[in-house]
């Protein structure tokens, strides 16, 4: 409590002059639902041969779907019909290389990677590189907590969503969702950056002082676990759970199983500091924000993403141009795993590089010395059941 107390008139002190601009912005009328969605299956040659103009469906009959629409239980089969089923199982698996500036490091041929899974070699049976457009999904915590109106959390939250926006290129679809008490989807994946910018506009006052993360996080990668291609959700925020209704445990169940990878930007890092430095942060508060950055942390390490802790604004633009290198430039490897049980147990993978004899494989800058590398992938996946 002491730490709010804090940390409300220190956040109120607002910089003017740096959300002039985003004030100036003025939200949209309608209002959000729930559209985010899985991509629908592609129709089949008769449906597409149809005329373009249909006749317009009346209101009763719901929204517009989007790729971030849950499907209800008994939707997406076919009514009647046999059915056909492929025991074989491809995991996807997307690998990043980094030297130690956090730059990627491109060139590798597909002969260096190295799958294991539960310390057995897999033999690597897909593999691409080169640039490929983004579909990101921007998670912003945004309650009362921490992003009062005004404030110094309001400010700094804004000022990474639209600082991050105006790296994107044109080809990259974004969505956005905010949460506070319960996700709520501002805009649906886009091209359109009119729609991204009209989402962000409405972040002014926020509803409620909860921050429920695991819900959040957890909710938006289920929706977007069968999206195809370069996807990530892009996480903005303290880092902090207040009120959700899954326990931490089971969020890195559901994050390792939808396979998208996090890229988490923590934020209040300098009024933290600040006020820690004037005694105004005890123990407890001091731990609760330690254990914040540790989630993001794991979040992100497990899903084969990044996490970011800045302390100062001017390191945005190279915290977005790692994201944007990371997901343009990734290895995507495929294998069918040895192990083709359908337990539904939890698998771990390593990926590594080695040398044509098996040893790590040594890596030299333009100068031909020894660079130190990382190597950024997912850490496993769930294996799915006979049912499913």
């Amino acid at each position: 409590m002491m730490m709010r107390r804090f940390l409300g008139p220190v956040l109120a002190v607002a910089l003017a002059a740096g959300c002039a601009l985003v004030l100036a912005q003025s939200g949209p009328k309608k209002e959000s639902g729930d559209t985010v969605a899985r991509p629908k299956k592609k129709a089949d040659p008769v449906s597409a041969e149809k005329p373009a103009e249909t006749p317009a469906a009346p209101a009763a009959q719901g929204k517009i779907p989007s790729k971030l629409q849950k499907k209800k239980p008994g939707e997406g089969g076919p009514a009647e019909g046999p059915t056909f089923r492929s025991d074989t199982l491809t995991v996807n698996v997307d690998v990043g290389v980094l030297d130690n500036r956090g730059r990627f490091i491109p060139g590798i041929p597909a002969g260096n990677f190295r799958i294991m899974e539960d310390g057995v070699p897999q033999k690597v049976t897909g593999f691409n590189t080169g640039e490929a457009p983004i579909t990101l999904a921007m998670v912003i915590e945004f309650s009362n907590l921490y992003q009062q109106y005004w404030s110094y959390g309001w400010q700094e939250t804004l000022t990474a969503c639209y600082g991050f926006l105006q790296t994107l290129r044109p080809e990259d679809s974004v969505a956005v969702v905010a949460f506070d008490l319960r996700p709520e989807i501002l805009s649906d994946f886009s091209t359109n950056r009119q729609d991204t910018n009209e989402a962000l506009a409405r972040l002014r006052i926020p509803g409620f002082s909860e921050s429920n993360l695991y819900d959040a996080l957890t909710d938006v990668a289920d929706r977007m676990s069968d999206i195809e291609g370069r996807k990530a959700i892009l996480y903005i925020g303290s880092g902090m759970d207040t009120f959700s209704k899954i326990t931490f445990d089971q969020t890195r169940r559901k994050l390792q199983t939808a396979s998208v990878p996090i890229y988490a930007l923590g934020t209040l890092q300098s009024i933290r500091e600040y006020a820690d430095s004037h005694g105004a942060m005890g123990p407890i508060q001091r731990l609760d924000f330690l254990q914040a950055d540790n989630q993001l942390r794991t979040f992100a390490k497990e899903t084969g993403g990044q996490a970011w802790f800045p302390r100062f604004f001017g390191e945005y633009g190279g915290i977005f141009r790692q994201v944007n290198e990371a997901l343009r430039n990734t290895y995507s490897l495929a294998y069918q795993p040895t192990n083709s049980a359908r337990d539904g147990k939890y698998r771990k993978i390593k990926v590594e590089l080695v040398s044509s004899t098996g040893e790590p494989l040594k890596i030299t800058d333009e100068k031909h010395k020894p660079m130190k590398y990382t190597i950024t992938a997912k850490t496993g996946y769930t294996a799915p059941r006979e049912v499913e």
